[in-house]
């Protein structure tokens, strides 16, 4: 089974935020997922990010993927 890290979408038309989840790379965007890991809202100045860096870390050391744009969240966070 391959695991990605990945963006959930959530919210209405021009009002969206985002989840990060570790889901299946077989299920569809806002489908079924393994586990919640974090929360992202574009929206706000600046933006939002909250991340369990300690669950996403243990998820990759079992091999998940993290996608390019939540690698791209990880680097802003760590900053």
């Amino acid at each position: 089974m391959a695991v990605r890290i990945r963006l959930k979408r959530f919210g209405t038309k021009k009002k969206v935020h985002w989840r990060v989840v570790v889901a299946d790379a077989k299920m569809p965007r806002d489908g079924r997922f393994i586990e919640e890991v974090g929360y992202y809202d574009p929206r706000r100045n600046p933006a939002r990010i909250e991340l369990k860096s300690d669950r996403i870390k243990d998820w990759i050391s079992k091999g998940a993927k993290p996608s390019a744009t939540v690698k791209s969240l990880l680097k802003q966070q760590r900053s």
